[in-house]
């Protein structure tokens, strides 16, 4: 490692250019040393704007600088300081490689370039390692997708509405204003009225149908990517999804990643995805998760209390995000020492971070808790019993409380008690007795749901809580399926009304451990509104109309249909 001591300044060039291959013209901040170097670069490519204070948060770009590496901030094609037509997504790979060669011919650059950023500043560093730049050594993707069908456009043949819908609106108040950039009095007046849409979207605009018409968008001139996804069977691939498919590129991505993520993440899965896939074609790969949701990794997540030691910031108070990932890239761009073990994990309930050699952990037994009649989770089959029962009203959908989300202000991610979600009709809660020891729960999570309903299509959705002593129902994780969508989304079918189907949902995976005393329960409904599409229960189309009908479900739980939670059950010594 670069001797620190030498380091105690450092400078800031403003709006550096780098010419694409095309010719447009892409700028960037660039934070320098002091001193001669040859220097190695980090560079961060960001849509949200390379000026703002939180550009290129994920690093401390000081104590990067300290440890002797050069960084670049810089805006994407479209955006801000930058040049050419923004279209979310689709020119970052090309735009990536063509930024990775400009870095390591930096003045003071060593030649070798590492990339960092979380969300779409992860993307774009997979779009730029799927080019396989000769200069780009290491990338440390933060909260970022692998799938575009699992948790960023849609989830279980869900539309992520609440995500989409608020996503195109904030990132459209930098397109309004280059839009109007000669006329000042124009662009305030249009910039007033798109946020106000945006503030309102929790109030009205997330309800409005038909979705393929959405005002708040339209209005604006806004948001082509929604609408192409909106209108198209999920059976089809449109530019918006082929665009986003990271787990189409990791055949072609040779680096070594270090991959970090969080329990209460929107794209918690595609963490998990991308470490698995790269570390199953032999590629140097890390995997971190914390329990935070997406966004600033701080304590408390939502109404519950990790410790001082699960923020970001004081990591089992040994170490903190920033320094573990110079940590990795002194390995890849300086021969480092070893960073240690493969997977890191913090586990809920005991609160404590842990070390393990892969994911998911081969000590975990995957273990059946059945729903049985009298709302009860246990570990024997049932033998009978009637199925239990409610309506799904989309005009009255069950609200989004907590969870894996990235939504507007009014509803907040994390762990949040759900006793009032549970209170309501359509919603059913099987529970299992006290647990008379401690049971760990770390690894994927899957509900094995039997069920039917009188519409032709509709959604399952089923959220594991950890109840506490006191009576709080505590949100680990959750997941929702698409009724026609049972089979994936390239043999969509409509349900038969009446006939009991088996649905698998796939609520990704947890790190919890239920304390004695504690009871597991698992939530069944229809809905979670606005993080996903009211399913109408018409059977059309997504998007296609405004109407709306009741269904009416049954859960099923007896010996012919075994509905199911998978609990990955871990001994704990």
């Amino acid at each position: 490692m670069a001797d620190s001591g030498a380091t105690r300044t450092l400078t800031v060039e403003f709006d550096v250019p780098a010419r694409m291959r095309d010719g447009t013209i892409l700028r960037a901040n660039v934070y320098r040393p002091a001193g001669d170097g040859p220097w190695p670069v980090l560079l961060c490519r960001t849509p949200y704007g390379k000026d703002f204070a939180f550009a290129g948060a994920g690093i401390d770009v000081v104590a990067a600088t300290r440890r002797g590496y050069l960084v670049a901030i810089q805006d994407t094609r479209g955006r801000f300081g930058s040049a050419g037509d923004w279209r979310p997504m689709v020119h970052e790979a090309e735009d990536g490689a063509d930024s990775v060669a400009w870095a390591a011919t930096l003045p003071g650059a060593d030649g070798q370039v590492a990339m960092y950023g979380g969300s779409y500043l992860g993307f774009t560093q997979w779009a730029a390692a799927s080019q396989k730049p000769p200069a780009l050594r290491a990338i440390a993707p933060f909260v970022t997708w692998s799938h575009p069908f699992d948790g960023m456009l849609f989830r279980g043949g869900a539309l992520e509405l609440g995500l989409q819908a608020s996503w195109q609106l904030q990132t459209s108040v930098n397109e309004v204003t280059r839009r109007y950039e000669g006329d000042p009095a124009a662009q305030a007046a249009a910039i007033r009225e798109l946020v106000a849409d945006y503030d309102r979207l929790a109030e009205r605009g997330f309800a409005e149908l038909p979705l393929r018409s959405l005002s708040s968008l339209h209005r604006h001139g806004v948001g082509a990517a929604f609408f192409e996804t909106v209108a198209r069977p999920l059976s089809r691939s449109d530019d918006t999804a082929a665009a986003t498919a990271v787990h189409s590129w990791h055949d072609q991505i040779t680096v070594p990643s270090f991959n970090i993520g969080g329990w209460h993440d929107i794209f918690l899965a595609g963490t998990i995805a991308n470490y698995q896939a790269t570390r199953d074609a032999g590629r140097p790969s890390k995997l971190l998760l914390g329990p935070w949701p997406h966004g600033p990794a701080a304590n408390p997540v939502g109404e519950m209390n990790f410790g001082f030691a699960s923020q970001a910031g004081f990591i089992d108070l040994r170490t903190d995000l920033s320094s573990l990932q110079l940590d990795w890239f002194d390995r890849w761009l300086r021969g480092g020492d070893d960073t240690g073990a493969p997977v890191t994990i913090f586990v809920m309930g005991a609160n404590e971070w842990r070390t393990e050699e892969d994911w998911p952990l081969e000590r975990a037994v995957n273990t059946p808790f059945y729903l049985a009649p009298g709302a009860g989770l246990v570990r024997d089959l049932p033998t009978g019993g009637a199925a239990d029962s409610y309506d799904y009203d989309p005009a009255d959908p069950v609200p989004t409380l907590g969870g894996a989300t990235l939504l507007t202000p009014e509803f907040r991610s994390g762990a949040f008690d759900q006793r009032r979600i549970e209170a309501r009709p359509d919603v059913l809660t099987f529970t299992s007795a006290p647990l008379q020891q401690d049971l760990e729960v770390t690894g994927p999570v899957e509900v094995r749901l039997w069920a039917s309903s009188s519409a032709p299509d509709t959604d399952f959705v089923a959220r594991l809580c950890d109840v506490f002593p006191d009576g709080r129902s505590i949100n680990l994780t959750d997941g929702i399926i698409r009724g026609r969508y049972r089979n994936g989304i390239g043999d969509p079918a409509l349900l038969e009304p009446g006939r009991p189907y088996e649905f698998s949902i796939d609520l990704w995976a947890t790190s919890n451990v239920f304390r004695a005393g504690h009871c597991i329960r698992l939530q069944v409904t229809s809905s979670s509104f606005p993080r996903w599409d009211r399913n109408p229960n018409t059977g059309h189309e997504l998007g296609a109309d405004a109407e709306m009908q009741v269904a009416h479900q049954q859960i099923w739980h007896d010996t012919e249909h075994p509905s199911c939670v998978l609990l990955p059950v871990v001994p704990r010594s």
